[in-house]
């Protein structure tokens, strides 16, 4: 059975910077890409950022350009979301993800179960 862990979450003031990290096992999925996908109260769950599976090309939504990168580890299972100058829009509950595509086309294999993170002064 595929588990994806999440960890990493918080609360934190606008500006500060946190790092999610997502476990996943067993490596029955390891050449597919991740993603990071979040979800805020009465709106939909969007990919905030994907990466392929050799970490060689990277999607982000234009809202977290430049403030967000993604990164994997394929020697450990782990996929990271270093998330930078946050701000209250950021507040959300954060899902890995295996996907088809680092962009998001084609399918969401598996989700994890989440992660929250608050941004408030």
């Amino acid at each position: 059975q595929v588990q994806l862990q999440e960890s990493g979450g918080g609360l934190v003031q606008p500006g500060d910077s946190l790092r999610l990290s997502c476990a996943v096992s067993p490596r029955t999925y390891n050449t597919y890409a991740r993603g990071w996908f979040r979800q805020a109260p009465g709106k939909d769950r969007d990919l905030v950022a994907g990466i392929s599976w050799r970490g060689g090309s990277t999607y982000y939504a234009d809202a977290v350009k430049g403030r967000f990168t993604i990164s994997r580890d394929n020697a450990e299972n782990m996929v990271y979301l270093l998330m930078n100058d946050l701000k209250p829009d950021d507040s959300a509950i954060y899902y890995c993800a295996i996907l088809d595509y680092y962009d998001g086309a084609g399918k969401v294999h598996h989700w994890g179960q989440g992660t929250q993170v608050t941004v408030s002064s």
